[in-house]
């Protein structure tokens, strides 16, 4: 079964030419969309709290309201906001304020997937998740290109969802690349286990072991962090670019070959054992469960493991590293 994948010239702006946008959540994503939709000559109302997220907001030229203003104002309400908060947001300030025939988008599929939201049975529900952070989102917007999204329908009330959705991808530059249509369960699962086996928690592990070996070693924490950590990114950038063998293609053949023979020494059964466990963790709720509880009982474990690396030898390497690099800043 392939997949189902929209450009520019399967969708165009008019399903939301006259009606009123609503992006709940000024963060890294509701920004960008908002903005991107603004430029589009589309009606955007922004939804935030007072704080920081509103001040961002009144500065980029909206008149940000309050999210229930916002939500009884519009007919696409987007939702942006934090995992952990959004169903407490949802609950208290828009639910009580939805009306027949509105739309509920989301940016990610995880509070729908696994039901910490529940819309009622009378309006669409759409997610438009970019691939990629808000800031890539509207930089390459302005730069007249788009990041590819992933779309899908959960529920499709008015026989509109999808060309709302795809308007939706039309007006934050994502066709410019392409759309892929997917499902809310799957955009979630596949999301949550590459960002723990890979994107964030295996690569924050792997550069942090490779490091702490080094350094056990003998050798000097800044050559460590060079070697592990600095010099990550030209090869992600290799990988982003021009895949797995364009890759190897362009590194040394005494890299490629430590590559392809110690590579499966470190990627080995355990390690896809675990893998698999940590998927079934995902796919089963347990993660998703664990962490809004973790979030509504005070975030107690959480802080203190993100404190435990604040100051850390590999973060002290790394900051003298990068003051070589005084553009980075």
């Amino acid at each position: 079964m392939g997949l189902t994948i929209y450009r520019e010239d399967h969708a165009d702006l008019s399903p939301l030419c006259e009606v009123v946008i609503a992006v709940i959540g000024f963060g890294n994503q509701g920004r960008a969309h908002a903005l991107n939709l603004r430029d589009s000559q589309l009606e955007v109302v922004v939804g935030q709290r007072p704080g920081r997220g509103a001040d961002q907001a009144a500065f980029d030229g909206f008149q940000p309201v309050a999210i229930a203003e916002a939500a009884s104002r519009s007919d696409l309400l987007i939702i942006s906001l934090p995992d952990e908060s959004a169903a407490d947001i949802y609950g208290e300030h828009i639910a009580p304020h939805l009306r027949p025939g509105q739309t509920l988008g989301f940016v990610h599929g995880f509070n729908i997937r696994y039901e910490f939201i529940r819309p009622p049975a009378d309006v669409d529900v759409i997610m438009v998740a970019p691939k990629g952070p808000g800031t890539l989102v509207r930089s390459l917007y302005e730069q007249g290109k788009g990041l590819p999204a992933l779309l899908a329908v959960h529920q499709d009330v008015s026989g509109r969802a999808k060309s709302t959705a795809l308007a939706w991808a039309t007006g934050i530059g994502a066709l410019r690349a392409a759309v892929v249509e997917t499902t809310f369960a799957a955009e979630t699962e596949t999301d949550l286990f590459g960002e723990q086996a890979v994107l964030c928690g295996g690569v924050s592990a792997l550069t942090k072991a490779a490091f702490e070996t080094l350094v056990a070693a003998g050798y000097e924490p800044e050559f460590a962090y060079l070697e592990c950590v600095h010099e990550l990114k030209q090869i992600a950038d290799l990988l982003y670019a021009r895949g797995l063998s364009g890759m190897r293609d362009r590194i040394s053949n005494t890299a490629e070959y430590g590559d392809l023979t110690r590579g499966p020494r470190i990627i080995n059964d355990t390690v896809r054992e675990e893998m698999a466990r940590i998927l079934e963790d995902v796919r089963n709720g347990n993660f998703a469960r664990e962490w809004i509880e973790e979030h509504r009982s005070g975030g107690k474990r959480f802080k203190a493991l993100h404190a435990k690396d604040v100051d850390s030898a590999y973060e002290r390497a790394g900051e003298t590293v990068r003051s070589l690099m005084p553009w980075l800043t």
